[in-house]
């Protein structure tokens, strides 16, 4: 199982149920990476989503503590555990976790591979990925060239459980 995110400085991921800045080429990286994928979010990051609608082109898993709740076009969950089950029905490498924060934290432990966008600015922010760096079980196995939009300087890092 995937995970993919961007963090900054401090591993912040979002203020105000929205990302802290939108960079096209890792908007671009996230939708090639994604895509034909099966993504698995929380209510919160579908609704954050452009109409609030499932991403085009994957196969979307929303969790759901409110058993009434549902979207089209996607699948509905109700429990980490059912999730999970749900999931067995897909290869692991084709899954990507992609928020929010809770769920992040959620599905942390099943995954073995982390794509994470490192952006080199400290943003004001309310929600938090775990960091990779201190946590022993996780090993950067690959960095890009530092990347640049306008201001902010970022680079793409892939950690893996080995």
């Amino acid at each position: 199982m995937n995970l993919i995110v961007s963090v900054d400085k401090n591993w912040a991921i979002g203020k105000g149920n929205q990302l802290l800045v939108r960079i096209p080429g890792d908007m671009k990286f996230f939708r090639e990476t994604t895509a034909g994928k099966v993504v698995v979010m929380g209510r919160k990051t579908l609704e954050s989503l452009p109409n609030g609608m499932p991403l085009k082109n994957r196969t979307n898993i929303v969790l759901s503590k409110n058993p009434s709740y549902s979207v089209k076009d996607a699948k509905t969950v109700h429990s980490l555990e059912e999730c999970l089950e749900e999931l067995k029905r897909y290869r692991e490498e084709d899954i990507y976790i992609i928020g929010g924060e809770s769920v992040y934290r959620a599905f942390l432990p099943y995954c073995r591979v982390a794509h994470v966008t490192c952006i080199d600015h400290s943003f004001e922010a309310d929600t938090y990925f775990p960091n990779l760096e201190t946590d022993k079980e996780w090993t950067l196995t690959g960095e890009s060239d530092e990347q640049t939009y306008f201001d902010l300087e970022f680079v793409w890092k892939k950690y893996e459980k080995l």
